[in-house]
């Protein structure tokens, strides 16, 4: 590994990226289009795997991939799986690594895997994103990071390729994750704004696209509104943050909420369609597919 002092920050940081899949994947494909070694690894090899012809050094371990990396890089679904792959990279971990934990881990899990980082000798970076595939894909994100700021020479480079916008929010890691709990929220209320107003349109035997281009252009119009609303009615729900995970966040964002006795209504009731669409085979779908849950009930013929 370059040595990460102040005297030899090397200018193009040797990343590993643990976790590619829709996020991570994205992720790693923006270092590399900005001239950056990275050494990619996932727990299911063949989600890595085509990687490698955009220029990555694909790796069976965990462990290969972090030895002499600068930069570790963490794109996984929950804290259990950063946790576990965190396990699986230990012995090839050395002092000094900078940890850009990334993934949407909620609260508890984010102090459990400082402390884990700090018994490993890593500088842990709060480092969750906000944004999707498309993003990801195109080094869009905005990131958002809590934790010490003297690693910001070594890890700028990193953040500059994977998003347009960094947002510091402090020296203490949890920081940035609590933020991005509260910016999930806001998403999560949307998706199911959209989805309703579909259900309620078809029910009403309104055409959807009505609705839409009653909307369209002003104040209340979003790209997002009109970019969901246009997955539904394709059919097209290719995920760009699936339904599954949304419904993970939900349950982070509730956990939070209910530490600090604060009532969130419409979370809770997001959870529970999230939950409906998820058990009706939809989880791996875009999170639009909440739509489902809102549809009438089909009845059997007698």
């Amino acid at each position: 590994m370059t040595s990460t002092s102040a005297n030899a920050i090397p200018e193009r940081p040797t990343v590993a990226v643990l976790g590619t899949g829709i996020m991570g994947s994205g992720m790693a494909r923006s270092l590399l289009r900005a001239g950056l070694d990275v050494r990619a690894w996932n727990r299911t090899q063949a989600k890595a795997a085509p990687l490698a012809a955009d220029g990555a050094t694909v790796t069976e371990t965990a462990e290969e991939a972090v030895r002499g990396a600068d930069v570790i890089v963490t794109m996984l679904n929950d804290g259990l799986s950063v946790a576990a792959a965190l396990t699986a990279a230990a012995p090839g971990a050395q002092r000094g690594q900078v940890l850009l934990q990334s993934s949407t881990v909620g609260i508890d899990a984010t102090a459990e895997l400082a402390q884990r980082a700090a018994d490993l000798g890593l500088v842990y970076l709060d480092a969750p994103v906000a944004g999707t595939k498309q993003p990801a894909e195109q080094g869009a994100l905005t990131v958002f990071v809590s934790g010490p700021s003297a690693v910001r020479p070594l890890v700028n480079p990193v953040l500059n390729a994977i998003g347009q916008r960094t947002v510091w929010v402090g020296e203490t890691p949890g920081a940035a994750s609590r933020l991005k709990l509260v910016v999930n929220t806001w998403v999560i209320n949307m998706v199911g704004s959209i989805a309703e107003c579909l259900n309620l349109a078809e029910g009403l035997g309104i055409d959807p696209q009505s609705f839409l281009d009653v909307m369209k252009g002003g104040p209340l119009d979003s790209a997002y509104l009109q970019g969901k609303s246009a997955a539904v009615l394709s059919g097209d729900l290719t995920p760009s943050f699936a339904l599954s995970t949304a419904l993970k966040d939900t349950r982070l964002i509730l956990a939070a909420a209910e530490r600090t006795g604060v009532t969130l209504d419409l979370v809770a009731a997001s959870a529970d369609r999230f939950t409906r669409a998820e058990e009706a085979g939809h989880g791996g779908e875009d999170m639009i597919a909440t739509y489902y849950a809102g549809r009438p009930a089909e009845k059997d013929d007698d």
